[in-house]
């Protein structure tokens, strides 16, 4: 993996890892919610089975109210009557009175029969408490609720119950009633379970889409990478290729310039040399001709050389700046073509760094080629200015224009307008081009971030 893929997956892993920590304390949050509105419901109910119970013991005191109201402390048939009224008054499966004496002794329990006259202050429960003991110490303390584990009728197995008991003082019995709360346990424990699942099953459902999509996005980022590094790689190897072709061509040009220009010159300065020597041991008169036409063609050579230098990289341009490189291209240029050229520099404020001054001038020296070798024109007219703080140039000839493809020619080949838009593209600059039949104009604008910072200005000046 390069380091640029690792940046990417540096980048999408904590993204992962934040999305399922946000997806997990939202579903924390979420059941810690329903966990308490689970508890109030639960509370609720249990309150809901509180004054069920209480409603049902006043209920059963108001049937025997009477019959004990009358009765005295020993009065067997009263009791009696009692212990028919509370054996009647049950209420399903699991609902039923009870009562027990200060002792212990059972006195009423309609669902277990063989509790009744037998003692069962020691009975525990599951839990170790002692049931009938409890109940009749909160009765004794002017009644109340207990919960305890008791033997349910309709099913046979032990369940949590919850007890309201009373005293009948007068007779020292306890009488009470319970409701079994294994139903709300069993709606407790079923709203738990679907919350659970319900929480489960939206963390899996966001992890489902979120981590599939965050892979999704990293995939195509990862395609989007190759495909762009495949046309990077292309593009470089074809500006290899371009820049080897520019050099191979620069180099014929120099061939052709030194064989055509400089190789021919030094060749007849021999010639003359050789005839010079030659009529120093004849005829002295002819001799100082031949020199003289000699050094002329030494001369020639020499401004040849000057040329190619200039072009190559005018000291101009390092000494004087833009300006002044500009009219001297365009005076040497009028000199070898015969073409009126004229140049306006008059607006123009050189802030530009070395690198961009040296982009326009080549810009200016390969429109200067174009219009020499393509265009057919007579006049060219260069424009320097400044925008804003932003240097703008325009070359313009009055010439035949792109009309017969010549131009399409050099960009297609690499060299050219290509080679000019991507001198003027490196500085995020633009290059516009107008060709018409009536001629050509090319502008070429630079960005301000082409110009020099305030403490370069200082140094250079």
């Amino acid at each position: 993996m390069t380091l640029r893929h690792q940046i990417i997956a540096l980048a999408i892993i904590p993204l992962v890892i934040a999305i399922l920590a946000i997806t997990a304390f939202i579903t924390w949050q979420s059941a810690s919610l329903t966990q308490d509105n689970i508890a109030t419901f639960e509370q609720n109910m249990l309150k809901a089975k509180e004054t069920e119970i209480l409603n049902l013991t006043h209920l059963a005191l108001s049937a025997i109210q009477a019959t004990y109201r009358d009765a005295g402390a020993d009065d067997q048939g009263a009791k009696d009557k009692v212990a028919a009224i509370l054996t009647s008054l049950d209420y399903g499966k699991d609902g039923y009175f009870f009562a027990y004496d200060f002792e212990g002794n059972n006195v009423v329990h309609p669902r277990q029969s063989f509790r009744h006259g037998r003692n069962w202050l020691d009975l525990t429960d599951a839990d170790g408490d002692k049931v009938i003991a409890e109940l009749i110490t909160t009765a004794k303390a002017g009644g109340g609720l207990h919960q305890y584990k008791w033997q349910k009728p309709s099913s046979g197995q032990n369940a949590d119950k919850l007890s309201f008991v009373v005293s009948l003082d007068k007779w020292n019995w306890i009488v009470g009633t319970g409701v079994y709360l294994d139903d709300v346990f069993a709606q407790t424990a079923a709203a738990n379970a679907s919350m659970r699942a319900n929480i489960k099953r939206t963390f899996v459902i966001v992890a489902l889409i979120a981590v599939p999509a965050v892979l999704v996005v990293f995939t195509t980022c990862m395609l989007l990478t190759f495909h762009e590094r495949r046309m990077a790689d292309g593009k470089l190897k074809e500006l290899t290729q371009r820049v080897i072709d520019t050099q191979e061509e620069e180099r014929a040009r120099l061939a052709r310039e030194l064989h055509d220009g400089i190789s021919q010159n030094l060749v007849g300065v021999r010639y003359a040399m050789d005839l010079a020597g030659r009529k120093v041991r004849t005829d002295v008169n002819d001799a100082a001709i031949t020199i003289d036409r000699g050094v002329e063609a030494l001369n020639g050579a020499i401004k040849e050389i000057r040329r190619l230098s200039h072009d190559l990289r005018p000291r101009v341009l390092d000494d004087m700046g833009l300006t002044a490189a500009l009219e001297a291209l365009c005076y040497n240029f009028q000199e070898r073509t015969g073409m009126t050229t004229e140049i306006d520099a008059s607006d123009f404020v050189d802030r530009l760094r070395p690198e961009a001054s040296t982009a326009l001038y080549r810009v200016a020296q390969e429109a200067f080629n174009n219009v020499e070798r393509h265009s057919g024109a007579s006049r060219l007219t260069v424009r320097l200015w400044s925008e804003d703080g932003r240097a703008r140039m325009t070359v313009s000839d009055n010439g035949t224009g792109f009309g017969d493809g010549r131009a399409g020619e050099s960009v297609g080949r690499g060299l050219g307008l290509r080679n000019m838009q991507e001198r003027i593209a490196h500085f995020r600059g633009l290059l516009l081009i107008d060709s018409t039949a009536a001629g050509t104009g090319l502008t070429a604008m630079m960005p301000e971030s082409a110009n020099l910072r305030t403490h370069e200005q200082v140094v250079a000046a």
